[in-house]
């Protein structure tokens, strides 16, 4: 096992006026045993980062040190890393052993502790039963799930995975999601997770990088960036459905926005421009109070225990979730808003920087 430090990480593709910046320096340590979810949108230089730690991408400039040691110029078989892609790659022709062992084989391990490995990698992965049989024969979860066995009988000190259950149906991805913590429990091994959906984040993250136009908006735990977003990128990337965010003027205990003043429960954190987000389930629908908006309802949704009602606030869309037990509004209700002080969120509006 082994820490890993990223030390001012750039990326630009080309030279001279056509070249690209894709990262922008990125600093992070992580710890032994760790497991860090990078997240972000596509394009944003989630999986350019990923392959650099890898050794498939060259460092423009920065440092990468794995176990302490520096690896810029190491190969990706030099780094004592394992990768998991999206894109499963196990070879047809071979039974589910002889994929998983074919890496050890390589590199001329003893027979006895190929078999050791592989045996104890399919218990921990319960692909014991389908050792024999060929990756057609088996489901989208399970050949993933022989992709992780593969990289597991390495026994690296890094596993990497790149966005691994993009190609999974929800069921399967939920199932996934699940085994992948319990892998990692038994075996603590250092983990950079690659995916740009944010419920894979939060439920998978012991720390998470949220990265936007390839650079780092926040590094922390998933309770961190959901209670506490370093911005507005982060305030409506994280959460479904994302932060209301609302431009205007704050005036003391007055928020001016889009045409309507709302009262506030305290006063803002400073006059002038701002950018107010408010959480959709942390407002108390059909509450009078201190800091009562009121909303007209434009479409309401439905989803079981809960619905999500789309309303008016003046001219601009506001978003509320509500208890699917509550009987549901129907468009062109007016109904009041409660907002609670340690529930709203102000961000700078020309740096989209929070702000306390």
């Amino acid at each position: 096992m082994a820490a890993i430090s990223l030390r001012a990480i750039k990326k630009t593709y080309g030279a001279g006026p056509k070249s690209v910046k894709v990262i922008h320096g990125v600093d992070a340590e992580i710890s032994d045993g760790e497991f860090i979810v990078i997240v972000g949108p596509s394009g944003c230089g989630k999986s350019t980062l990923l392959r650099m730690v890898a050794g498939l991408e060259e460092i423009t400039s920065g440092e990468i040190h794995i176990g302490g040691r520096i690896v810029n110029r190491l190969e990706p078989s030099e780094r004592d890393i394992a990768m998991v892609f999206q894109n499963y790659a196990l070879y047809p022709h071979m039974s589910v052993f002889d994929n998983m062992a074919y890496g050890l084989k390589i590199a001329k391990v003893p027979l006895a502790e190929i078999k050791t490995r592989v045996d104890k990698a399919a218990k921990i992965l319960e692909l014991g039963a389908l050792l024999d049989r060929r990756p057609r024969e088996l489901s989208g979860g399970q050949r993933q799930r022989v992709a992780m066995g593969r990289a597991i009988v390495r026994q690296p000190t890094v596993f990497l995975f790149d966005e691994p259950l993009s190609n999974l149906d929800a069921k399967l991805r939920a199932q996934t999601r699940l085994e992948i913590q319990k892998l990692h429990r038994e075996l603590s091994i250092t983990s950079l997770f690659v995916t740009h959906d944010q419920v894979e984040a939060m439920t998978l993250a012991r720390r998470m990088m949220v990265m936007n136009a390839g650079r780092m908006e926040q590094f922390g735990t998933p309770e961190e960036v959901y209670q506490r977003p370093a911005s507005t990128f982060v305030a409506g990337f994280i959460g479904s459905p994302p932060m209301n965010l609302l431009r205007g003027q704050a005036d003391g205990a007055r928020f001016t926005t889009g045409g309507q003043i709302l009262p506030l429960p305290a006063a803002a954190p400073r006059n002038g421009e701002l950018i107010l987000g408010l959480r959709p389930e942390h407002a108390s629908w059909g509450a009078d109070g201190g800091g009562t908006w009121e909303l007209q309802v434009d479409v309401v949704e439905t989803l079981g225990a809960e619905r999500l009602v789309y309303c008016r606030l003046g001219e601009t869309l506001f978003t509320v979730r509500i208890d699917g037990t509550l009987p549901p509004p129907r468009p062109g209700d007016r109904v009041p808003l409660g907002v609670a002080a340690e529930r709203l969120h102000w961000f700078d509006a020309s740096t989209s920087q929070r702000v306390e």
